[in-house]
């Protein structure tokens, strides 16, 4: 089922100028000195370290860092800095290294941009639980390519926690949830069916919602009431997988799931088991779905980091895998 509006659970910076005092943990800093004070005679005397010229042109705007600010995540969890303006391709490396990750367990990963205006950083393989991660963009004065330079620098830290992965396969009707990689439960599960088909591949948890206004029109499925597909529902217990409306979740059309093909291309849960699963995992936790005719998600399409292979990953990376620097 589909979701009418937008995920939580990232850092707004919409219209701040990056990255200026702001809600999302910026602890920029101001810059430039003053004139010295003059002689006897009252003249002004240039000072000794004169404030530099800034950067003609407009400021270099951010619009989301995900994860925010002081979260807890999954293993899976990339981290996806997305601006306001496209940044130019022969920018890009610049503004790579200007965005510094590291991290109290040392992981080798890389950059990659989606688009002009969203890049994401993911290690090559999962991150180790209970490592402590640390992004330092120092954009300051850093030019986007296309006229716009950053006005400050600002940071963002974040933790791994548990390794929490989940396995839902779509022809045994069952999703296994393991920690640590032991199994802690297989649940009944119902996914989508041949006519809506589940995407195939690792998703990581955008966010989830206690409940989430669903309709069938907000995903273009169907707008005409009495179709057989026309659905406008709002649901409990929802994990949020895609930004084009996959989630696991409870469904009142399906409350006994286990058995057949029961969505859109959501993964269906008991009451008890889908309140069980929210309660149990965190944004950033991998969910794989197998066994689906769809194919994988985009990485871009929510947190898919891990749907590209490391070679894929790093074809549009302008500065290549880096291993980080010790937190």
């Amino acid at each position: 089922m589909g979701r009418v509006k937008g995920s939580i659970g990232i850092a707004l910076l919409v219209g701040v100028v990056l990255a200026g005092a702001s809600a999302c943990g910026g602890n920029a800093e101001a810059s430039g000195s003053g004139a010295s004070a003059g002689k006897a005679s009252g003249k002004a005397q240039a000072s000794a370290h004169p404030k530099p010229a800034r950067p003609a042109g407009p400021p270099m705007l951010l619009n989301t860092i995900a994860p925010k600010t002081g979260a807890t995540v999954g293993v899976a969890m990339p981290i996806s800095v997305v601006f306001s303006n496209p940044v130019g391709t022969s920018a890009r490396g610049t503004v790579e290294k200007h965005l510094k990750v590291t991290a109290s367990v040392p992981v080798t990963g890389a950059w990659h941009w989606f688009s002009s205006t969203r890049v994401d950083w993911r290690p090559e393989n999962y991150w180790k639980p209970g490592t402590k991660v640390k992004l330092d963009a120092d954009l300051k004065d850093v030019s986007n390519g296309n006229g716009r330079y950053g006005t400050h620098g600002y940071q963002h830290t974040f933790t791994i926690g548990d390794d929490v992965e989940a396995t839902a396969s779509v022809p045994g009707h069952t999703m296994q949830v393991k920690r640590d990689g032991k199994l802690v439960r297989t649940l009944p599960i119902d996914a989508g069916s041949p006519s809506f088909p589940s995407w195939d591949g690792t998703m990581a948890v955008i966010d989830k919602a206690r409940e989430v206004h669903m309709t069938s029109c907000s995903v273009g499925i169907s707008c005409t009431k009495g179709s057989p597909d026309f659905y406008d529902l709002t649901l409990p217990w929802d994990v949020h997988l895609t930004t084009s409306g996959t989630y696991i979740h409870y469904s009142t059309g399906d409350p006994y799931p286990g058995h057949s093909y029961g969505s859109h291309g959501c993964i269906h849960l008991s009451l008890a088991d889908s309140k069980w699963f929210y309660d149990f995992v965190k944004q950033g936790d991998p969910v794989t779905i197998t066994g689906s005719p769809r194919g994988k998600a985009a990485g871009d399409n929510g947190y898919a980091a891990f749907n590209l292979s490391w070679s894929k990953w790093l074809e549009t990376s302008a500065s290549g895998a880096r291993t980080t620097g010790a937190l």
